[in-house]
């Protein structure tokens, strides 16, 4: 792929969407790559109990928006190059539908794109405690090729705030992605 790089940001109705609104905020201030923002319904749902923001302020933060069921965005076609797929935050059901190929809305529907074109597709699963079922979805959208990232907090780093526990995550799930945000403490023994 050639000129600026593409990234796909997903938001689903887990908690934590300020996990993918970090993301978006990261890839804007690195100003060389295009972030493509897909929001769930119930991701907007869980925006209004989470944050102040409304969802035209999230996707003011986007380079590109396509909506949850327009399946013929560009982003649902191998032939439309990406870096990669970032959800952030990934519900237990996006994790279904992404370990089934269940291709029900535009987010399940890139997703299975990024694996079949052999993109790295990182998954914020955010649910706890986990369940036998819960887990054999994980291996099984392992067994594909998503790696599961959930945002498990680095206390190694001494955060001061949720804001550095956040970007701390959301810096290194981007990673997978071949995108470098500087700025976190890293671990140096």
């Amino acid at each position: 792929m050639s000129g600026t790089r593409r990234v796909v940001v997903a938001i689903s109705g887990a908690t934590g969407v300020v996990y993918g609104i970090r993301a978006l905020e990261l890839l804007r201030d690195l100003g060389d790559v295009e972030s493509h923002l897909v929001m769930t319904g119930p991701g907007r749902q869980t925006l209004a109990y989470e944050t102040d923001l409304s969802p035209a302020d999230v996707e003011g933060i986007a380079d590109v928006v396509h909506g949850s069921r327009d399946i013929a965005a560009p982003i649902s076609s191998g032939s439309f190059a990406t870096a990669g797929m970032i959800i952030a935050p990934c519900s237990i059901k996006m994790l279904s539908a992404v370990a089934n190929s269940f291709g029900s809305d535009l987010v399940s529907r890139a997703a299975d794109v990024t694996l079949k074109e052999r993109r790295p597709l990182v998954l914020m699963v955010r649910e706890t405690p986990l369940h036998l079922g819960h887990l054999r979805l994980m291996a099984q959208a392992a067994e594909v090729g998503a790696v599961m990232y959930p945002p498990v907090p680095a206390f190694y780093t001494r955060p001061s705030s949720i804001d550095d526990l956040v970007t701390h995550s959301v810096v290194r799930a981007l990673e997978h992605l071949g995108v470098e945000a500087a700025g976190i403490p890293r671990w140096g023994g």
